[in-house]
């Protein structure tokens, strides 16, 4: 047994399936989960000492390579000075006010420590300030692991779950609780229509992925997303852009600066933290002075700003505003999503690629998906083998078909180039 079996054998007996987040646990493509050791730039050891291309960034948020070395001395900085004070600090105000400058949208912002629980906050913060129960969210689209939320999930529980059309996509979660969540085919306009016409005026929020991450990466159409703004601007209900994902990633504005939209509330996360455990959700002042101290709506986090948090993501948040930053990730990962095209078009291979920013998607199928059906139909068993086959060369995919895959600035041309060698291999194989 080598040591990666050694850990994973070692792991579950303590740990639920060995793994602190499921997907982990290699379940949809089988085989033995890689426990890393060291991570640098856009690399990781495991703990065999193997290297790997990490095509994951950590899900997103080392944008800057791992280990950056600005990033690391300004964290080295504020631990120094203590890791934790639970009490307010000039360094959250620095980031708020720096957040509220790149996502103008956001004229308020709240510092928590997950996207589970910026989604969460804010969904009780849109019901607060309507006074209704009902939210809608769309088939395959994650925005963690509240109760309410777990309806038609995507990421993990894809995976892990047989999800059926309102009912709960996890066990614990009551259906008395599910029954407030609606859900709708992503880039369906109809649908859309067709609800806001029946129950418009109970509708407290729609939340929504403006790039789905957690179905494989999945585009949302112009006019599904107008009419998103235009149904619930028209029925006064609260429209959340969850951009735990896409935040910071795709575009140094957002999902929101690309496709021209403005939402009443933004969710925040991975990048926004440097890589630690940081996250947020704000929007319009009018609607963030719900919150509790200055509101009904209850919200509060003994970790919720912690300084070592704050400080990786100032310096995240400066290193990627650089000039020139976000052209050069956009075309790396254009680049890169090109030369596995065209490996797999040699190869006979159907193959279907797409990509915002540093994220990308791609798919064994003749077209890019636009919906969580679409996606299911892709040929997952070739993946499977196509995972396998990337890991034995040294390059770390997604381990789930359903999952967006991660560039940093540091996949450079020569990274770039042993990934698309490693891949034109691959695909002969297949």
């Amino acid at each position: 047994m080598g040591k990666n079996d050694i850990l994973f054998e070692r792991a579950q007996k303590t740990i639920p399936g060995g793994v602190n987040s499921p997907v982990r646990a290699f379940r949809q493509v089988g085989g033995t989960p890689r426990f890393v050791a060291k991570a640098k730039g856009p690399y990781f050891w495991d703990a065999e000492g193997t290297r790997y291309i990490d095509l994951i960034m950590s899900w997103g948020p080392m944008i800057a390579g791992h280990a950056n070395p600005e990033v690391v001395e300004a964290v080295k900085q504020a631990a120094e000075t203590s890791f934790s004070y639970g009490a307010p600090t000039e360094g959250e105000i620095e980031l708020a006010e720096r957040i509220c400058q790149l996502v103008p949208s956001i004229e308020q912002v709240r510092m928590v420590s997950s996207g589970t629980e910026a989604t969460m906050s804010a969904l009780r913060l849109a019901r607060g300030h309507t006074g209704r129960d009902l939210i809608i969210k769309f088939e395959g689209c994650y925005h963690g692991h509240a109760d309410s939320l777990l309806v038609k999930a995507g990421s993990g529980l894809l995976t892990f779950a047989d999800s059926t059309q309102n009912a709960p996509s996890s066990g614990g979660v009551p259906q008395d609780l599910v029954k407030h969540t609606l859900v709708l085919p992503y880039n369906d306009v109809q649908a859309l229509k067709e609800v806001f016409v029946k129950q418009g005026d109970q509708v407290a929020a729609v939340i929504i992925e403006p790039f789905a991450g957690n179905m494989n990466l999945i585009k949302p159409s112009k006019e599904f997303l107008s009419t998103l703004r235009q149904l619930t601007s028209e029925y006064g209900s609260v429209l959340i852009y969850d951009e735990v994902m896409t935040g910071f990633r795709v575009a140094l504005g957002g999902a929101q600066s690309l496709q021209g939209i403005t939402p009443d509330l933004t969710c925040l996360g991975k990048v926004m933290g440097g890589g630690m455990p940081m996250a947020a959700f704000g929007g319009k002042k009018e609607i963030m002075s719900k919150l509790a101290p200055l509101g009904n709506v209850y919200q509060a986090g003994t970790l919720s700003g912690n300084p070592v948090a704050v400080a990786a993501g100032l310096k995240t948040l400066e290193i990627i505003s650089r000039e020139g930053f976000f052209d050069c990730l956009t075309g790396q990962t254009e680049k890169l999503m090109s030369g596995f095209k065209i490996a797999a078009d040699e190869a006979g291979v159907p193959f279907a690629v797409d990509s915002v920013g540093g994220m990308f998607g791609f798919y064994f199928a003749n077209e890019v998906p636009t919906s969580f059906e679409a996606v299911t139909k892709t040929d997952i068993e070739a993946f499977k083998k196509f995972f396998h086959l990337m890991l034995d060369q040294g390059v770390y995919l997604a381990p789930s078909a359903y999952e967006a895959g991660f560039t940093s600035i540091t996949h450079d041309n020569a990274v770039l180039e042993e990934i698309i060698t490693a891949a034109k291999t691959s695909f002969k194989k297949l």
